[in-house]
C-alpha cells in the first residue's frame, strides 16, 4: 500500500526544523490536483503557493498566439509560486498540473510572512529557487541546441525522478505541448527510443525499459540539473519524523 498522504513527502517541508514546520502545519491545506488543472495563469494574482508530493506541475510561458512549452517542472523537491516571495504576486507564466496526484498549498500571507522571519524557510527556498533557475536555463539552451530526441531523454529522466515507478501516463499529444514541438516529432523521437529498447509506449501510457540507456542517449542537461538541486541541498537535514521523505 502506499503511504499516508503526508506534507514530508515534500522534500522542502520535510527539511523544516519541527518549531518552524509545526508553525506552518495547521495551515497547509492538502489538495488533489487533476491532470490539466490551472494553477495559475499569465498575469493572474497567486494566491496560494503549492508542495506537489505526488503531483508534478509544468510551469509554461505562453505567446500571444497562444503556442506555449514547458520552462521548468516541480514535483516533490519543490514549490509553485516563487514569486509570491521573489518581490512580486503576478508571472508572465502559466502553472499547470502534468501528472495529476497530491499536493499542500499555504496562504500567500503565511509563506511571505515565514519567508521574512529569516529561517531555515528563506534559505530553503532561495537555494530552491537557483536550482529552479538552473532548470530554466538549461531547457532553454537544450531546446536550441540539442535534438528533439535528446530533450525528449532530459524530459523524460526528470519526469522520472518526481515519480516511485517508471511508468508515466502521458498522451504523445502532451508531451509535444510540454517540449513546445508538433506532435509528429515526439511521434518519431518516441519511436526511435522504442525500438532502441529504452521505452515502450501505448496509447496515454510510456514504461521506461532501460534507464541507463535512457540518460546515455540524453545530452548533458539532465545532469546539469540533477547534480545542481543535489549540490544546493546537499547539506539539508530532514527531521526524524520525515522518514518517508525517502519512499
Amino acid at each position: 500500500m502506499p503511504p499516508p498522504h503526508s506534507p514530508n513527502q515534500n522534500h522542502l517541508l520535510a527539511a523544516l526544523p519541527t518549531a518552524e514546520f509545526e508553525r506552518l502545519a495547521k495551515h497547509l491545506e492538502p489538495v488533489t490536483m487533476p491532470l490539466g488543472q490551472i494553477l495559475y495563469e499569465p498575469g493572474s494574482q497567486l494566491q496560494h503557493a503549492y508542495f506537489p508530493t505526488t503531483a508534478i506541475v509544468s510551469l509554461h510561458y505562453v505567446t500571444e498566439s497562444g503556442a506555449s512549452s514547458e520552462t521548468a517542472g516541480v514535483g516533490n523537491e519543490g514549490v509553485v509560486g516563487i514569486s509570491l516571495f521573489m518581490g512580486g504576486d503576478t508571472t508572465p507564466s502559466s502553472a499547470v498540473v502534468q501528472t495529476a496526484g497530491q499536493a499542500y498549498r499555504l496562504e500567500r500571507s503565511l509563506l511571505k510572512q515565514e519567508f521574512n522571519r529569516g529561517g531555515v524557510m528563506l534559505r530553503l527556498l532561495l537555494r530552491y529557487t537557483q536550482a529552479l533557475i538552473t532548470q530554466m536555463n538549461q531547457t532553454a539552451a537544450c531546446n536550441r541546441h540539442h535534438s528533439l530526441e535528446q530533450q525528449l531523454c532530459r524530459w523524460l529522466l526528470l519526469t522520472l525522478d518526481r515519480l516511485p515507478s517508471n511508468e508515466l501516463v502521458m498522451t504523445q499529444e502532451l508531451v509535444a505541448s510540454m517540449l513546445g514541438v508538433r506532435r509528429e516529432g515526439i511521434t518519431e523521437a518516441a519511436g526511435n527510443l522504442q525500438r532502441a529498447g529504452l521505452i515502450r509506449y501505448r496509447r496515454g501510457h510510456i514504461s521506461v525499459l532501460e534507464r541507463p540507456g535512457l540518460e546515455a542517449a540524453a545530452c548533458e542537461c539532465y545532469a546539469v540539473v540533477k547534480k545542481e538541486l543535489a549540490r544546493l541541498l546537499s547539506d539539508v537535514q530532514y527531521r526524524q519524523d520525515a522518514s518517508d521523505i525517502a519512499a
